[in-house]
């Protein structure tokens, strides 16, 4: 069973302690959240601000969860995940919306350890099926998950609707 809020996860990594993130992390993982924003060449798309972070973590209706990862007592990475619903399985679901190591501390396990956390907390949960996105263009995130046996789902296309775009389609509601 997995510890609760805010006990150390136990991990196989010499140095490496993983814990669920606490209200007072917010500034720490908006601060990665950046990080990994720059590694994937996406900082002018970053408008997540602490208050907008801290409310869907801890908010009234709390829509995520995240680890954080510290090495030698350094933050080092982190995963931010959330349950979803697959009707076909009939089951909840997990989907890791971001999982990330500061690149300095790449090699030493840390990521393999987030991941493999979070994969056990969706088989923990009941979930029927845990899933991610990659860049095309990340070989080695590309190589690590499927070195673990993940499975690339070619033959599904992710749409997205943002912005004005999201705007303008709500207000469709109701229009013949």
């Amino acid at each position: 069973m997995a510890p609760g809020r805010g006990e150390p996860i136990v991990t196989p990594v010499d140095g490496l302690a993983l814990r669920f993130a606490a209200e007072s992390d917010t500034g720490t993982l908006l601060g990665l959240i950046r990080d990994l924003a720059e590694y994937e060449r996406l900082t002018h798309i970053v408008v997540a601000d602490e208050a907008a972070l801290h409310r869907a973590l801890f908010g009234e209706r709390r829509m995520t969860e995240a680890l954080i990862a510290e090495y030698r007592g350094a933050p080092a990475g982190f995963a931010l995940f959330f349950q979803n619903f697959s009707t076909f399985l009939g089951r909840p679901g997990l989907y890791l919306e971001d999982i990330f190591v500061r690149p300095a501390l790449r090699g030493k396990g840390i990521g393999r350890t987030l991941f493999t956390f979070v994969a056990r907390l969706a088989h923990e949960r009941g979930c029927g099926r845990m899933e991610w996105s990659v860049l095309d263009w990340n070989l080695p995130a590309v190589r690590f998950y499927r070195g673990l046996g993940a499975q690339a789902l070619d033959d599904w296309t992710t749409f997205r609707l943002t912005g004005d775009t999201l705007r303008q389609v709500a207000e469709r509601f109701g229009q013949a």
